[in-house]
C-alpha cells in the first residue's frame, strides 16, 4: 500500500508497518497506549489513530517519530526497519543520531552529512573500517557508500574483457577473499562475457557484430551484481 507523503515533509525511513503491529501486540498495548507514551516519553503529538495509520501502511513515521516510536515498544529502531538501502537506513537500524555515528567514526558532523545526501566519500580507510563495525555493513554497501565500488566495476570489466589473471591482485585488495577464490569468479566471468560474445556472432545470417555488442554490454552493466552473486558469503 502506497505511503502518504506531501512535499516538504521530512524524509521517512522504509518503515515495517507489520513489525511495529505485531511488537505493540505482543506488549498487549493498543494504539492509545502506544501514542500516549511517544507524548510522555519524547514530547512528540502522536493521536492513537496516526499510530494506527502507520501500522496500516497509509503513513510513516519521521525519523524522530520512529525512534520515539521504537522507544514506546521496546525495541531497537532497526526492528522497525525494512531491509537498509541507503546509508541512511543503516543509520537510523542501529538507532544513531548523525552526529553520534560521525563521532564514532571520526568524521565531522558536516561531511557525514554531505555523504549521507549523496555526496563522494573523502574518509580515511580507517574511517570507512570504522563505518563498516559501526553499522555492520556488509561489504557490497560499505564499497558503494565510500565510491569504491565504481572502481571494483571497472576492474570487473577489464577482467572480463581483457586478461583476467591481471586483476586477481586488484581486485583482491577491495574484495578480502581467498586468492583462489577471486580467481574462480574473474575466469568464469570471462568465460561467460567470450561466450555472450561468441554466441551473438552466431546468429542469423549476417556477422553479428551488432548484437554481440549490445550482448556484451549488457553483460557488463550488470557485472558488479553479478560478482556480488558468484562470490557468495564474504567472511
Amino acid at each position: 500500500m502506497p505511503v502518504n507523503t506531501h512535499a516538504g515533509e521530512p524524509r521517512r525511513p522504509p518503515f515495517d508497518a507489520t513489525a511495529a503491529r505485531r511488537l505493540r501486540e505482543a506488549l498487549g498495548m493498543t494504539p492509545a497506549h502506544v501514542a500516549y507514551g511517544i507524548r510522555a516519553a519524547y514530547g512528540i503529538p502522536v493521536s492513537p489513530a496516526t499510530v494506527a495509520s502507520w501500522e496500516l501502511g497509509e503513513s510513516a513515521p519521521t525519523e524522530s517519530e520512529l525512534t520515539a516510536l521504537a522507544g514506546a515498544l521496546w525495541c531497537a529502531p532497526g526492528e522497525l526497519l525494512g531491509a537498509p538501502g541507503t546509508l541512511r537506513e543503516y543509520r537510523l537500524a542501529a538507532g544513531l543520531a548523525p552526529d553520534a555515528l560521525a563521532l564514532r567514526i571520526g568524521m565531522d558532523q558536516a561531511g557525514y552529512e554531505r555523504l549521507e545526501a549523496g555526496g563522494k566519500w573523502g574518509g580515511s580507510e580507517r574511517q570507512a573500517a570504522a563505518l563498516a563495525e559501526t553499522l555492520d555493513l556488509p561489504l557490497p554497501a560499505l564499497l558503494r557508500f565510500t565510491g569504491q565500488d565504481a572502481k571494483l566495476s571497472e576492474l570487473l570489466t577489464s577482467a572480463a574483457t581483457t586478461r583476467w589473471q591481471a586483476y586477481v591482485r586488484p581486485v583482491g585488495k577491495l574484495v578480502p577473499v581467498s586468492k583462489q577464490r577471486i580467481q574462480e569468479v574473474l575466469q568464469a566471468l570471462h568465460a561467460d562475457y567470450q561466450a555472450s560474445m561468441a554466441a551473438t556472432l552466431n546468429w542469423g545470417g549476417g556477422d553479428g557484430t551488432g548484437e554481440s555488442g549490445e550482448a556484451g554490454r549488457a553483460f557488463l552493466d550488470g557485472i558488479l551484481a553479478e560478482f556480488w552473486a558468484r562470490i557468495g558469503d564474504l567472511p
